[in-house]
């Protein structure tokens, strides 16, 4: 069936009557959308996979009770909600340690640049083609793991020896601070934001609209099939849905995360969309259900609290010198923090209710259209 649904999350035989099975996907669809609307009204960055799971499980319980429900796959996706964001944020925080160390604080920051951006661009394109062929190939041809990281070892290497001349010419001129660091990391934030734009969609629309394409086959045949082709056209509106979600509602949620959590420059982005492709492939790898907007997120948090972390023992070094009156006091200390406590909260939260929020709303909007329209 679709992706929700063939991740066993209720069983299609409790739902095999296709006027009932169709009520439940509409309400699981509406339940999804309101609640990442209110989500995005607030301003927390939710998974649309997680709501459209959370529909499916509270309309499932609603037409075929709690019986109807895979649990273990439940619990693994709720697993997930901790261990993405996580992991996308220890990944997000190493890449950037290493790229303070090995580039940022060099004596020499530009032949550092040139010897390690192309380097991490070779690791981006090696990444993301991973990331593609997983995601996106194997719908296509069969490809496994091994295979999927023997086409991205191959894009890494043209990546990096394609980007080896541009970046020394491109550094040519440039003044030895940090700023021009900036200057070189502009062309692959842009390129990896697009590439993990690309696969967010690749990967999530499916999700959105699969409860769509399970209807317009149980309306067609009549029957509720445990695997349904998803028609070009229900596609077309989920891209097209994304797409116009972006221009209108887009904007605040890219503040949210692009600033407003904590400050973000190229290096740190940078460092952000590497982890989120990075952490889906090992998500991929371990068979966890994950969402690429919480791993995207937790990416952010991870840059954030590095920084502090960072900050901080710089601060305790240089204070071992200063005389007490010159040292800064602890109070002061927190309210340099670099990470907005209100807004980890308010996503933390968001993100912990989305599945039972997404639930309850889809299991009274299934009693509402079976009472309705039964």
């Amino acid at each position: 069936m679709v992706s929700t649904i063939s991740k066993g999350i209720i069983d299609p035989a409790s739902v095999a009557d296709a006027r009932v099975f169709t009520w439940a996907m509409m309400a699981a669809l509406f339940s999804a959308a309101v609640w990442v609307n209110i989500a995005t009204w607030v301003g927390a960055p939710v998974s649309t996979t997680h709501s459209v799971v959370g529909g499916v499980m509270g309309a499932g319980i609603a037409a075929a009770g709690f019986a109807a429900v895979n649990w273990p796959t439940m619990g693994a996706i709720a697993a997930s909600w901790v261990i993405s964001p996580v992991l996308g944020g220890v990944f997000a925080a190493a890449m950037l340690a290493f790229i303070k160390a090995r580039i940022i604080y060099q004596d020499d920051k530009i032949a550092a640049a040139r010897r390690w951006v192309p380097v991490l661009i070779g690791l981006m394109a090696g990444t993301f083609a991973t990331y593609l062929a997983l995601k996106g190939l194997k719908k296509i041809i069969e490809i496994d793991m091994r295979h999927a990281l023997a086409i991205g070892a191959m894009v890494g290497l043209a990546g990096w020896a394609i980007t080896v001349p541009l970046i020394r010419r491109q550094s040519a001129g440039l003044e030895n601070r940090r700023k021009s660091l900036k200057v070189l990391f502009s062309v692959p934030l842009v390129i990896s934001a697009a590439l993990l734009s690309f696969a967010h969609g690749a990967n999530d629309v499916a999700n959105a609209v699969g409860p769509l394409a399970a209807i317009v086959h149980a309306q067609e045949f009549g029957v509720v099939s445990g695997k349904v082709a998803i028609p070009s056209w229900v596609m077309v509106i989920g891209a097209l849905g994304i797409s116009f979600g972006l221009v209108l509602f887009g904007p605040k949620l890219i503040r949210m995360v692009g600033s407003q959590i904590t400050k973000l420059n190229p290096m740190r982005a940078y460092c952000v969309a590497l982890s989120a492709a990075i952490t889906v492939i090992v998500a991929s790898w371990l068979g966890l259900p994950v969402s690429s907007t919480h791993i995207a997120v937790g990416g952010v948090f991870g840059v954030g609290f590095f920084r502090e972390w960072h900050a901080e023992n710089r601060a305790r070094r240089q204070s071992l010198g200063r005389p007490p009156a010159k040292r800064i006091a602890q109070e002061e200390r927190r309210r340099r923090k670099l990470v907005r406590r209100s807004h980890f909260m308010t996503i933390i939260a968001a993100w912990v209710i989305t599945v039972p929020a997404a639930a309850l709303l889809s299991a009274a909007m299934f009693l509402l259209f079976n009472a309705l329209f039964g």
